[in-house]
């Protein structure tokens, strides 16, 4: 970086993410009766306490897309979509500690799924150790016996660690097996946080046109 100009950087940089910023504030809906019910499944990212309303990592901004996931889970409830929700779930020996503060132990009501999406329920309860659901040992058995599934919903948080590792890892998996699938972020479900040098508005931008860049179907929203 010490061979870039700084106010080039910044010029250019704030070009690009007005440019970012137009794309994505365009991004039509999808209809949910427009997808094939049978072959749908909804994904809830770490809508738990710890990510939310408790904890050294809680954010008012994750809570703030419970409304939108919480409807979008009773629509698929109506349709008989199927449904996921990893939750992060850690105990004293996880090494993701050197990278984050201690967070949604084991046995803590911090890994809990939020009150709001709970009373819902219909899902699979997936525990995750890292910040991949993918590969998660569960979520690729689940894999195996859904194989009809080729169109993932992902929502929950955060849109720049959990959900974007999930949705690329996921979306590459299959183009490796020369497999189409569609896997939609809705910009309206998806949220991450402040923290710093963390700007949740830059980060929400930039994690939405990486994966769009990746081919996950970013949309506005899904109704």
């Amino acid at each position: 970086m010490n061979k870039i100009n700084k106010n080039d950087f910044l010029k250019k940089s704030a070009e690009t993410l007005g440019e970012i910023y137009d794309m994505l504030i365009k991004l039509p809906s999808v209809r949910i009766n427009d997808l094939h019910k049978d072959n749908t499944v909804l994904v809830i990212v770490d809508m738990i306490n710890g990510f939310v309303r408790e904890g050294a990592l809680q954010s008012p901004r994750v809570e703030g897309v419970i409304p939108e996931i919480e409807k979008l889970s009773r629509m698929c409830d109506d349709l008989g979509i199927k449904k996921i929700a990893f939750a992060d779930c850690h105990t004293d020996a996880s090494p993701e500690f050197d990278a984050y503060p201690a967070h949604c132990m084991e046995g803590t009501s911090e890994w809990e799924i939020v009150d709001e999406l709970k009373s819902v329920g219909g899902y699979k309860l997936i525990p995750k150790n890292s910040t991949n659901g993918f590969i998660e040992e569960e979520f690729q058995s689940w894999l195996n016996e859904n194989q009809n599934i080729d169109t993932f919903i992902v929502t929950g948080d955060c849109t720049d660690i959990c959900v974007q590792q999930f949705a690329t890892t996921l979306k590459t998996w299959f183009n490796r097996q020369n497999m189409k699938t569609r896997v939609i972020v809705p910009i309206n479900a998806v949220e991450t946080y402040d923290l710093g040098m963390h700007n949740g508005d830059l980060m929400q931008a930039v994690a939405l046109y990486n994966m769009a860049t990746n081919g996950v179907e970013i949309v506005g929203g899904v109704e």
